[in-house]
This record gives C-alpha cells, sequence and structure tokens, in this order.
C-alpha cells in the first residue's frame, strides 16, 4: 500500500502478482518510467549537502527529495551526494 501523496500512487492502483520459485505470489508495484526532465538550476555538491536539505532548500520540502534524485537518474546514487558533483535541480513538478 502506499500514501495517496507518494509519486507511487498511480502506480500503485496497477500492481501485479508475481509467482516467486518457492510458490509465493507477492503483490509488486509496475516499473514507474519517468519523464524528462529539464533542469533550470545546476548545484554543485559541497560536504554536508543531503537530499532532504537541498528540498527543503529549493522547494521549502524536505519530503520533495525524490524530484531532485529522479532528475538525476544518470548519477549512482551512491555518487549523487560526492562533494564536487553537479546535480540538476529542476522545477518541483507536483508543486
Amino acid at each position: 500500500m502506499t500514501d495517496p501523496g507518494s509519486r507511487y500512487a498511480e502506480v500503485a492502483r496497477r500492481s501485479l502478482l508475481v509467482d516467486t520459485a518457492d510458490g509465493q505470489v507477492h503483490a509488486v508495484l509496475p516499473i514507474r518510467f519517468l519523464p524528462p526532465v529539464a533542469g533550470w538550476y545546476h548545484h554543485t555538491v559541497v560536504s554536508g549537502d543531503r537530499l532532504d536539505l537541498l528540498a527543503a532548500t529549493y522547494y521549502g520540502r524536505a519530503d520533495r527529495f525524490w524530484v531532485i534524485a529522479d532528475a538525476n537518474p544518470l548519477i549512482d546514487p551512491e555518487e549523487l551526494l560526492v562533494p564536487g558533483t553537479r546535480i540538476v535541480i529542476p522545477p518541483d513538478r507536483a508543486g
């Protein structure tokens, strides 16, 4: 079950049932394809940056951290906040 405000809320309505090799059945979410995002700002990561803090700074809401993560799909999540990395800060598409 997903929160109604979750970015997965629409996808969750189409959950799938999958049989595993051991005979169990699990409800899973289908892949959520990301639309292209044209970023309007680039941020150079500094020591101590966190996605929730960046979201709070740019959007006024720490829970919008995933908007920044989604806008940077080509960067390995482990490297997203390495100091010196340039990341895209897109417009907040959900307001």
